[in-house]
């Protein structure tokens, strides 16, 4: 009698482990890829002719696109209310730890005292706390991060465990991000020599591009592997490692790529722009890099073919900010900071960065106003594309807002875990299916100039706060931003203006970017 209830009881759990094994295996796996810099005119889906860009395109045109999907300011807030599902205008809910530090790692600091001065200084997270991989986990997946590092300026494995990453592989120093050639990078917190990269800086190169440091950048002493390639090696490996038809286990990847991101550096010259006349030979480069990106999504859907697991995994692909200029040079190309071609000095008032009057030859901002740091459309619209196989329609384009840190809780709905309460993002997953979803009222976001805000409606109130000036926009009909009407809606701009004082806590000073906590 023992022994049948014994086997009745083992059959038993067997067939719940079976069933819950099964339940959790049905659930979508996840690729987020989180390019750096790009702004959505360097696509081909947006009109780019110069750069082809066939495998970022198909996400778009076989899912749905977002033409309304907002990021930040710049790098750093981005991923902050990316894994948090918090906007950046809040105070003491995320902080940017200095730079640079890992560059003391052996010399002046051990490893042990770099962790101990960004523990001690910037702000922890608190324990009740969810972050975007612990969604995830939560939901029975396996999680890995691949690349530039996912918080502040400088981050540890701490840190990275607490967000909710099961696997890491990549940089902890934001500084160290802006070269492609790092004598070390991190897997699980150990540190990964890479032979053949002696550089301290990582092979960063300088900018505004001269004849000195185009021969720089060439030099390619101590600079042997390329970041993106090995990092791409180890984030294919771990979709073989880990496939759900052998794991039993869906898994949630987190890619935020250094690519675009300058200063401008690759291993060579893509064939598409060695012979264009058109292009300036920093702008071939960085036209390559944009290529190996979209070379690199063709990588990851191939491998996912391979694998028979394409059908049952959601691909993302978005940006942090906006575009930004990275092959300046004198007569041609000029930051949105300094002077236009046309001799006139940006106020960011009046006049303000567009493609055509600095001779960027790529609209990488696709004919908006404004750059990376900007609160205009321009430095904070960015692409953002859905793909799932036979769940999502494609050619689907929607013109809901969305913002970056509604990503967290979309997600939360997709894997079957509750919304986390207490955040700024909701859901749209509903809108992924062809159903309406819940529609934000306004999105929120700061830059180095000040916040904004932007309706549903499409209204945007933006605040340069050195100037103390409030500029109003209506967007649907003036996408440039080129008709203030702050004058003709006093009573609209009053409203705007208090809803967003409210979600900067109060403190404009929330609302501008650039705060730092010091480390070193």
């Amino acid at each position: 009698m023992y022994r049948i209830a014994l086997i009745v009881f083992l059959l038993f759990s067997a067939g719940i482990h079976k069933l819950v094994s099964s339940q959790t295996s049905e659930k979508p796996n996840i690729i987020l890829i989180y390019a750096d810099d790009l702004g959505r005119g360097l696509l081909g889906t947006y009109g780019q002719q110069i750069i082809k860009t066939p495998n970022i395109d198909k996400l778009a045109n076989k899912g749905i696109r977002f033409e309304n999907a907002y990021g930040c300011m710049f790098c750093a807030p981005a991923r902050a209310s990316l894994l948090t599902g918090m906007h950046d205008c809040h105070n003491n809910e995320w902080s940017i730890t200095q730079a640079g530090i890992y560059k003391k790692l052996d010399t002046e600091l051990t490893f042990e005292e770099i962790k101990n001065k960004i523990h001690n200084t910037a702000i922890p997270a608190k324990p009740d706390d969810i972050f975007l991989g612990q969604v995830a986990q939560n939901a029975g997946y396996v999680t890995a991060e691949f690349g530039k590092l996912e918080w502040g300026f400088a981050t540890t494995p701490e840190r990275i465990k607490r967000h909710g990453w099961d696997y890491h592989f990549g940089y902890y120093d934001h500084v160290r991000c802006h070269g492609f050639y790092p004598p070390f990078l991190f897997e699980n917190g150990e540190m990964i020599e890479i032979p053949g990269n002696t550089r301290n800086d990582c092979g960063k190169s300088g900018e505004p591009e001269t004849l000195e440091k185009y021969n720089e950048r060439w030099n390619m002493e101590g600079k042997t592997v390329y970041s993106e390639n090995i990092i791409m090696k180890k984030l294919l490996a771990f979709i073989e490692n880990n496939n759900p038809k052998k794991t039993n286990k869906p898994f949630l990847i987190y890619f935020p790529t250094q690519l675009p991101h300058g200063p401008v550096a690759i291993p060579e010259v893509h064939s598409d722009f060695k012979n264009n006349k058109n292009l300036t030979e920093i702008e071939k480069e960085y036209a390559s890099m944009v290529k190996m990106l979209d070379d690199d999504v063709g990588r990851i859907y191939s491998k996912l073919e391979k694998l028979n697991i394409i059908d049952n995994t959601i691909l993302i692909f978005t940006s942090d900010n906006g575009h930004e200029i990275y092959y300046s040079q004198a007569g041609r190309t000029s930051k949105s900071w300094t002077k236009s071609l046309l001799g006139e000095k940006y106020d960011n008032i009046k006049t303000k960065f567009y493609s055509e009057l600095n001779g960027d030859i790529f609209d990488g901002n696709n004919g908006m106003a404004g750059l990376k740091r900007t609160n205009w459309e321009g430095g904070t619209r960015v692409p953002l594309f859905w793909y799932w196989e036979n769940k999502i329609k494609p050619g689907t384009i929607s013109h809901q807002m969305v913002s970056n840190y509604d990503l967290l809780n979309t997600l939360a709905e997709i894997v079957g875990q509750d919304q986390v309460s207490g955040k700024d993002g909701i859901s749209y997953a509903k809108t992924l299916y062809g159903e309406q979803s819940e529609l934000r009222d306004y999105t929120v976001y700061g830059s180095f100039i000040g916040p904004a805000i932007v309706t549903k409606e499409g209204w945007k109130l933006r605040y340069y706060a050195q100037k103390n000036v409030f500029q109003l926009y209506y967007l649907p009909d003036d996408y440039k931003e080129e008709k203030d009407l702050s004058e003709l809606h006093k009573g609209k701009v009053k409203k705007l203006k208090n809803i967003l004082f409210e979600e900067c806590d109060r403190d404009w000073n929330n609302g501008i970017g650039g705060r730092t906590v010091p480390v070193f």
